[in-house]
C-alpha cells in the first residue's frame, strides 16, 4: 500500500534532499565501506549475522545498510520518504541483489500510521539518523513500535541534545535549505572545523576511514543540511521505549558531543 503525505511533513522546499547527497555517495562506495558497514551493523546487535531475520529499514538513506543486512543474511525491507533515496537504494539492489525477491524497496513516511501498521512485524527494525529529521520525532518514534515482533529489536540514533548549540545548529540547518547563496555561506564558512579539522584529527590518530562506511565530505553535507532537525538527551529516549515495553540491551553515546547517540531495544512482551 503506497503510503500518504502525512499533515506533520515538512514541506520538500523547506526540508534537506538527501538522496541527492546520497547519490553523490554511492559513486565513492566499494567493498571496504559495504563491510564497514556490515560489521558495524551485527556489532552493534551483538550478532554474527542476521541470517533467517526480517529487518526493515526505515529512511534507507543510500542503501548502504539495507544491503549490509541483506549481506548478513536478512530479509529486508527498506522505505524512504525522499524519491531519491529510494532510487539509490534500489540501485544498490541492481548492483548486488538483483531481482532479488528477499528486498522489497518503496517510497513511505514513517508519519504515515496507515501505511506503517500495513508493512507487518520485523524481528529488527533499523532506523539510523532518520526519526529527527521526520518534524515530528517522537510520533516517527512511537510508529517504529508497531513493526516490532515480540523479542524483536529496535536500532535507531537520535542525535544528542547539547542545549545552546543544539540550537544553533538547528538556525543553520535551517538557513542552508532557504536558498543556494546561504547554503555555499554555510558550507564555506563551516569547512575549517567540519571537514578541515576533523580530517586532520582523523589522520593524526589513524582513523581515516568513517567507522560506518561513510564518506567524510558526505557526511559532513548531511550535518549541514540536515532539516528538520530535533534533538533529545539519552535518558529521554530510554524512558520513551521503557514505557511502550522496550528494555534497553546497548548504547552508545557521543560523549555528550555532537552527533548521535546509537540505541538498541529489545521488546519484551508483558504476556511472555
Amino acid at each position: 500500500m503506497p503510503s500518504k503525505t502525512h499533515p506533520d511533513e515538512i514541506p520538500k522546499s523547506e526540508r534537506f534532499e538527501f538522496g541527492k547527497n546520497w547519490k553523490r555517495f554511492l559513486k565513492s562506495l566499494n567493498n571496504d565501506r559495504i563491510e564497514t558497514a556490515k560489521k558495524s551493523l551485527t556489532s552493534m546487535l551483538d550478532m554474527e549475522h542476521l541470517k533467517g531475520l526480517q529487518f526493515l529499514d526505515i529512511g534507507s538513506g543510500s542503501g548502504l545498510f539495507s544491503l549490509a543486512a541483506r549481506f548478513s543474511g536478512a530479509s529486508v525491507y527498506s522505505f524512504d520518504y525522499d524519491p531519491e533515496s529510494v532510487n539509490c537504494t534500489k540501485e544498490l539492489k541492481r548492483r548486488y541483489f538483483t531481482n532479488d525477491d528477499c528486498w522489497k524497496i518503496e517510497a513511505g513516511s514513517i508519519l504515515d500510521k496507515e501505511y506503517i501498521e500495513s508493512l507487518g512485524k520485523f524481528d529488527i527494525v533499523y532506523s539510523w539518523g532518520v526519526l529527527h529529521h521526520t518534524g515530528n520525532m517522537y510520533e516517527a518514534m512511537k510508529n517504529t513500535i508497531l513493526t516490532v515482533k515480540p523479542k524483536g529489536r529496535i536500532f535507531i540514533s537520535i542525535y544528542n541534545d547539547q542545549g545552546w548549540i543544539s540550537r544553533y545548529w538547528r538556525s543553520v540547518k535551517k538557513l542552508y535549505n532557504s536558498n543556494i547563496f546561504t547554503r555555499a555561506f554555510i558550507v564555506l564558512f563551516h569547512i575549517p572545523y567540519l571537514f578541515c579539522f576533523r580530517l586532520m584529527l582523523r589522520t593524526c590518530t589513524g582513523r581515516l576511514s568513517m567507522s560506518r562506511g561513510m564518506s567524510l565530505w558526505h557526511d559532513m553535507i548531511d550535518w549541514l543540511g540536515g532539516y528538520p532537525f530535533e534533538v533529545a538527551k539519552p535518558e529521554k529516549i530510554v524512558e520513551f521505549y521503557h514505557k511502550e515495553g522496550f528494555f534497553l540491551t546497548k548504547m552508545k553515546t557521543c560523549g555528550g558531543r555532537q552527533g548521535c547517540n546509537e540505541y538498541v531495544f529489545e521488546y519484551r512482551n508483558p504476556k511472555d
